[in-house]
């Protein structure tokens, strides 16, 4: 039984700060260009971002 009183208040400490991450990165924009990197790892790194650009324009034109 003692062993439950000091899991549960870790267990609630953890899921708050699993929270709060989770709320950080939605403040700070982590979530606002997720085809971005998509299309960063497909194509090489030698190709021009113009290129990335009309990719994402086109794509977000179709939606």
């Amino acid at each position: 039984m003692s062993a439950l009183a000091i899991l549960i208040p870790i267990a609630l400490l953890l899921g708050l700060v699993g929270l709060a991450a989770f709320l950080w990165s939605l403040r700070t924009g982590q979530y606002d260009d997720l085809e971005g990197a998509a299309y960063r790892a497909v194509f090489d790194e030698d190709d021009d971002d113009d290129e990335i650009s009309e990719v994402s324009k086109e794509k977000g034109k179709k939606s």
